[in-house]
C-alpha cells in the first residue's frame, strides 16, 4: 500500500509540473502592456502618435483607445503565438478626415487594417499592414509590458 500511494503522489507531482510549465508557454506574454500608434504624415493627411492602454490575458491581446462607437475609437486584438509572432486586427473609426487617408475617409467611417507584431520579453514591435500602398500608410506599434503593481501598506 505504502509503495502504491507514493507513485500515485509522484505521478500527480511531475504531472502537474508539466502541465504548469506547458500553460505558462504560451501566456509568457500575459499582463498589462502600453500600446504606442505612430502614423506619420503622408501627403496632405496629417501624422499622429497614439498612447493606450493594452491587456494579453491568456495569450490573447487586446487594446482600445477612445470610446466605444465614437470618432477616434480602435480596437486591436488578436492571438500570440508561443514564439511571439502575432497578427492583430485593428478596427475603428475614423476622429477626422485630416489624419485618414482616402477619398470616402470622413469622420465617423469604420476602418480596418491587419497588424503583423513581434513580442519578446517585456517589449514589441510591428507594422500596420499598408494594403496595396494606395490607402494606407507605414504605421508602426511599439508594445511595453508594464511592470506588475504590488499593494503597498498604508502609514
Amino acid at each position: 500500500m505504502y509503495k502504491l500511494g507514493f507513485v500515485l503522489a509522484m505521478l500527480i507531482v511531475v504531472g502537474g509540473s508539466g502541465a504548469v510549465a506547458q500553460s505558462n508557454t504560451g501566456e509568457r506574454f500575459d499582463g498589462k502592456w502600453l500600446t504606442t500608434l505612430t502614423c506619420p504624415a503622408k501627403g496632405s493627411t496629417e501624422g499622429y502618435t497614439w498612447q493606450f492602454p493594452s491587456v494579453i490575458q491568456n495569450g490573447n491581446f487586446r487594446g482600445e483607445h477612445g470610446a466605444a462607437g465614437e470618432p477616434g475609437y480602435l480596437l486591436i486584438e488578436g492571438k500570440i503565438a508561443k514564439d511571439g509572432g502575432a497578427k492583430l486586427a485593428a478596427n475603428g473609426i475614423v476622429a477626422s478626415r485630416k489624419y485618414a487617408r482616402g477619398v470616402f475617409a470622413h469622420k465617423g467611417e469604420e476602418y480596418s487594417y491587419n497588424i503583423k507584431a513581434e513580442f519578446k520579453g517585456t517589449e514589441g514591435t510591428g507594422t500596420r499592414d499598408a494594403g496595396l500602398g494606395i490607402v494606407g500608410r507605414p504605421c508602426t506599434f511599439e508594445f511595453a509590458k508594464q511592470p506588475d503593481t504590488v499593494p503597498t501598506g498604508g502609514q
